[in-house]
């Protein structure tokens, strides 16, 4: 009986379920059929869906079809007859999940795929935007050590040598909010256009704004400090735009089982742009130090934002060749065989086989971004990515950029002979910290988090820092600030612990996490939204506690609440963060991106046959 027979009615099909039997009686069907291996068994199902089955390629059951799909190939029964057994139930049969679980299937070799030199790479590549992201954020407290040498060298005739407040902190600031732009933006566009497409801008914007902000070349020092913000705010844009899109790269490239690793290794390169930045400072001031005059100070702090665009201008040519990733190609532009075979360019599995077998049009998308059925689904994984975020970077920020503040104790004596020894000095600290504690805390991460889980780091991180802040805090003017302790090395030991913790907690999987909660068509948009909570949450953190941190009015700051207070506040924003984390976040460990996607077409589905 040949395969049309199908086609009877649904009470023959269910009466004979489990034994129908398809012969390919003629000679020619028989050769055509099943003599070559990867030809076509079935040209046309009775429900009038193409597929092709290949002989022996599938087992009961699939493991990316639901049961009630299964295809059946069964051992010949007589030598020269081969004997086909297909079990349907025409009652559950959608056509639509079987064009979406195809995209899964694709999609599923490459969550299993095993690590690969191309991973590796691309961890280099997308890392490499993070390391100059770092580098141009955290390279603003030591050049502005050497802008108030070369500036503000005898304000209002104090000999101060520093930049006023307002100058530092609107520098500060200007990156800050240039990045929570560039996140809103960069990361809609990478849902819209692809990640590919605007990823390579983001890069040149980086390096562009790196080399202008070191051409900041006016002959009034207001001219100076306003040109040098633009191109920081300019600057900000770019590394915004590298933080959805780098991290969405990494997500959907890498396997399932390593998932978390890669991203935090991507991450991770933030560490030794940090470290790259304090060395760079220290060489270049040593060496203008020993062979040039002060007043040429002014080309050294130039010298060193310039600097920082070179790794990031080196990578450009290998991200401009990456190719889309497969799960936005085949899961927002419904390509699936474009989707095969990019992957197949880069990473050593066979997908092409596979997405030969379903030429599948495209499937509806079942709501749009921000629509309320958004909102039920994914506001609460938003607001657990947003929050988080927006608290860590509150701690994270405020410890980095007035850690000269809290260490001042250890710096040297301001020396108006010297332009450049402040620097340096600063710029050895803030190496011992990177080295010491914050480098150390992304590594951990990179081997813990497939291990234990983003939700268990997340909160343990808070927890010790929030511990950390207290012990520093509440003695700190009764114990720490006393003469006796008063070079105490317990304190930065502390200090640098909150570092360790902060990347080795919150501040790396708030960058991991909204990665992998979200459909495809929505990852990029949702990790820049929540990126530039953080930002926002960056910008109270480095402005507003760099005030409030002074106790009294001096050196133009307006009288605070003091360090004492500030480092308790610290504190119980940490504690808060760890109840967000507990009560909302959820966890990602060993979860399929696809998991996102079968969610929502199938909820779609079955509301639709409810009605």
């Amino acid at each position: 009986m040949e395969l049309a027979a199908l086609t009877a009615s649904k009470k023959e099909v269910e009466e004979n379920f489990g034994r129908l039997q398809a012969e390919l009686e003629d000679s020619k069907a028989r050769e055509d059929g099943l003599k070559t291996k990867n030809t076509n068994l079935v040209e046309s199902s009775p429900l009038g869906y193409t597929k092709g089955f290949k002989k022996a390629m599938w087992r009961a059951p699939c493991p990316s079809v639901p049961a009630r799909y299964e295809l059946l190939i069964l051992s010949p029964r007589l030598p020269f007859f081969p004997f086909l057994r297909l079990r349907l139930d025409l009652l559950s049969w959608s056509g639509k999940e079987l064009k979406k679980m195809a995209r899964l299937r694709v999609l599923s070799e490459l969550d299993t795929a095993r690590t690969q030199y191309y991973h590796f790479k691309a961890i280099i590549i997308a890392g490499m935007g993070l390391f100059t992201d770092a580098y141009d954020l955290f390279s603003i407290t030591l050049i502005i050590k050497i802008m108030g040498r070369v500036y503000y060298d005898n304000r209002k005739g104090q000999n101060q040598f520093e930049a006023p407040p307002l100058v530092t902190t609107a520098l500060v600031a200007s990156a800050l909010l240039g990045t929570a732009v560039g996140q809103l933006v960069f990361g809609r566009l990478g849902d819209l256009k692809g990640r590919l497409r605007v990823y390579g801008f983001a890069l040149l914007l980086m390096v562009f704004s790196s080399l202008a902000s070191a051409f900041s070349i006016c002959i009034r020092k207001t001219c100076v400090f306003v040109t040098l913000g633009f191109f920081r705010f300019m600057l900000g844009l770019g590394i915004g735009g590298d933080y959805p899109l780098s991290s969405t790269i990494m997500s959907e490239f890498a396997n399932k089982r390593t998932r978390g690793s890669f991203i935090a290794a991507v991450f991770s390169m933030q560490g030794f742009g940090i470290l790259a930045c304090s060395t760079v400072t220290i060489v270049v001031c040593s060496i203008f130090h020993a062979a040039s005059k002060s007043s040429e100070a002014d080309v050294a702090w130039r010298l060193i934002l310039m600097l920082g665009s070179v790794p990031a201008a080196m990578t450009y040519y290998w991200r401009m060749m990456m190719p889309e990733t497969a799960r936005y190609t085949a899961l927002v532009e419904n390509n699936v065989m474009q989707a095969a075979k990019d992957m197949e360019k880069v990473l050593d599995v066979r997908l092409s086989i596979i997405a030969e077998e379903s030429p599948l049009p495209p499937v509806p998308h079942p709501y749009p971004l921000f629509s309320r059925e958004f909102f039920r689904r994914h506001g609460r994984d938003l607001f657990a990515c947003s929050s988080t975020w927006f608290l860590v970077d509150i701690v994270f920020y405020s410890q980095v950029l007035f850690q000269s503040e809290i260490y001042k104790r250890y710096l040297v004596e301001k020396d108006k002979e010297n332009v450049y020894k402040e620097a340096i000095h600063v710029a050895w600290i803030q190496a011992v910290i990177a080295v010491c504690s914050t480098i150390p805390g992304y590594f951990f991460s990179v081997y813990f988090i497939d291990r234990w889980g983003r939700v268990k780091i997340q909160m343990m991180g808070f927890f010790f820092m929030a511990l950390i802040f207290f012990i520093i805090g509440v003695p700190y003017y009764s114990y720490w600030t006393t003469e006796e302790h008063k070079e105490n090395k317990w304190f930065m030991a502390l200090y640098g612990l909150a570092f360790f913790f902060a990347n080795f907690g919150p501040n790396t999987t708030t960058f991991i996490v909204p990665a992998e909660l979200f459909p495809a068509r929505f990852r990029s948009t949702c990790h820049g939204i929540s990126g530039a909570a953080g930002k926002v949450g960056a910008i109270i953190g480095s402005v507003g506690f760099l005030w409030a941190s002074h106790k009294k009015k001096e050196n133009g700051y307006i009288k605070g609440i003091g360090m004492q207070v500030t480092l308790i506040i610290l504190g119980g924003v940490c504690l808060l963060g760890m109840l967000i984390t507990y009560f909302f976040t959820t966890e990602t460990m060993g979860r399929s991106l696809e998991e996102n996607e079968v969610d929502s077409v199938t909820d779609e589905v079955e509301e639709r046959d409810n009605l």
